[in-house]
């Protein structure tokens, strides 16, 4: 029996025998400490392999019987480097599928608790009670929606007023202050001294900056009294 397979089946703990079998986090430590022991044996089988090379390489022409010996043993190095290098890849393997499979068997355990703390937590609601408990939610909804809406309305104070009658009786009141207004109201008026029959420039251009000044005032003074109106 090869020491390999000495180290899997002899070097159990007992508690793991007890058990009937390891458990993925031994046989996974297992794994890695087989991982390193071989990788160990890689770098020795490559540093052996540099030196008989360099035997060979150092007797080729002086003693070829110590250069063919020298090559012979790096031969059976390569080899076993060889197998060590396709060991390590089925126990990576192996390591990674056992890492998986632990990783689903959590998973899965801890979605058995949940669905059993989920089904502890409904054993005491009754779906009945939550109609009602909704139903009467959207019920107090509702009433605190009509009370939100009955608050911010208005209050309708002196809507029992006829609004044309309003509305007549404010025409009268700005007829009346039209016609107060207008009684206020100055036309301008006509010189009573005749022109003279050639007046000089200066008296007719008096005469005509009065006109135009009375007529201005007036029609400002219809302008004030149209846009207080409005």
């Amino acid at each position: 029996m090869s020491k390999i397979s000495k180290f899997f089946k002899g070097g159990g703990s007992a508690a793991s025998k007890g058990r009937g079998g390891p458990s993925p986090q031994e046989a996974l430590a297992r794994l890695r400490e087989t991982e390193e022991m071989l990788s160990k044996k890689q770098e020795y089988l490559e540093t052996r392999i540099e030196r008989e090379l360099a035997v060979a390489r150092q007797n080729g022409t002086k003693n070829k019987r110590a250069a063919l010996q020298a090559l012979k043993r790096k031969k059976r190095y390569e080899k076993q480097l060889s197998q060590i290098d396709g060991t390590l890849s089925t126990i990576e393997f192996q390591r990674e599928a056992l890492e998986n499979s632990h990783t689903n068997t959590e998973v899965l355990k801890n979605m058995g608790y949940a669905a059993q703390a989920m089904k502890k937590v409904h054993e005491n609601m009754d779906l009945n009670k939550i109609d009602d408990l909704m139903q009467d939610i959207t019920e107090q909804q509702d009433v605190a929606q009509e009370i939100s809406d009955a608050i911010s309305n208005r209050a309708a104070f002196g809507d029992e007023f006829d609004e044309d009658e309003l509305m007549a009786e404010l025409e009268e009141l700005e007829q009346e202050e039209l016609n107060k207004a207008m009684r206020d109201v100055r036309l301008p008026s006509v010189p009573s001294t005749s022109l003279p029959s050639r007046p000089g420039k200066l008296l007719a251009c008096h005469f005509l900056f009065h006109v135009i000044k009375e007529c201005w005032e007036q029609e400002e003074r219809r302008r004030v009294l149209q846009i207080w109106l409005e």
